[in-house]
């Protein structure tokens, strides 16, 4: 029997997938590594990670997509630059980034959809629970609010089991997510009962949908590899958790902050808005930039 009491240290960043919706830049340039105003997306999705408690961090990456390792490794050369420059605040910057976590990466070798990437990080997670976060989706906390994972971990401290971050979704895009259906145990946590992968409008058991963040215990990876082949002739994570339900519980958070979806070209924008307005350095002006746009349109 596996614990679920244990705390949660490692997470797992599944960032192997090729971003055909962001080609041509994504031929070249990892969608995880598309910046959202001055840092890439995936180093958004780290520190929550760290912010969270988490220490340990693997990433599933594929070919091409070295640039994210080179991100987080120590550039020696570069950081004697800026010190020789006296550029200290970019230098301290640098080393923090590269002692945000231990941060590890393996190989996806062949695309076969969220739960097969999840299995490969089987040897590294071993017996112990551990967090997915999706590495092309910010999820910020609401003003004054713990980090959405630390929020998912703070539920499964109390009730144990497996987690997901839930946000509700207009009913006509049911079809794109996973979609949990259950009842309250308590305001915002939802004890799941049935759980679909990109149900059609009819069959969708409620507008819930899960929101790229999970908290999972090490059951997953027995699941999966029993689980056949789901939507798009791919293991998806979530018919293996559905199935692990009946075993194990499984909790939705509709935790408090707004997710910013970077995996289409709208969003990605949108989210370079969102987070510039964020930014006490640049808001002023870009806000005053947007107003003129808007006045000449």
């Amino acid at each position: 029997m596996i614990s679920q009491s244990r705390p949660i240290r490692k997470a797992v960043i599944p960032a192997a997938g090729f971003g055909t919706r962001f080609l041509p830049i994504s031929k070249a340039v990892p969608k995880e590594m598309l910046p959202v105003v001055d840092k890439p997306v995936i180093q958004y999705v780290v520190e929550e990670a760290v912010a969270s408690g988490i220490t340990d961090i693997l990433m599933i990456i594929s070919r091409g997509k070295r640039a994210i390792e080179e991100h987080f490794m120590t550039n020696v050369e570069l950081e004697a630059d800026l010190e020789s420059k006296g550029k200290i605040e970019l230098l301290e910057e640098l080393r923090a980034l590269s002692k945000l976590a231990r941060i590890h990466y393996v190989f996806q070798p062949k695309m076969g959809g969220l739960g097969d990437a999840i299995r490969c990080s089987r040897d590294h997670v071993g017996d112990e629970p551990f967090a997915v976060l999706l590495g092309d989706a910010l999820v910020s906390p609401g003003e004054g609010a713990k980090p959405v994972l630390r929020q998912l971990m703070d539920v499964q401290e109390e009730f144990g089991g497996n987690v997901v971050a839930l946000e509700e979704v207009p009913l006509e895009k049911v079809s794109r997510y996973g979609i949990l259906g259950g009842a309250e145990v308590r305001p915002g946590v939802i004890k799941g009962e049935v759980f679909v992968e990109k149900p059609s409008v009819e069959s969708a058991p409620s507008r819930l949908a899960v929101s790229a963040r999970y908290l999972l215990t090490a059951s997953i990876f027995d699941e999966l590899d029993k689980t056949p082949k789901g939507k798009g002739g791919e293991l998806q994570l979530t018919d293996a958790m559905a199935s692990l339900m009946t075993r194990e519980p499984l909790y939705g958070v509709k935790y408090d902050g707004r997710r910013n979806d970077i995996g289409n070209k709208l969003d990605f924008i949108k989210a370079n808005v969102e987070w510039g307005m964020k930014r006490e350095d640049i808001a002023g002006d870009l806000r005053a930039y947007i107003e003129k746009l808007l006045q000449a349109s």
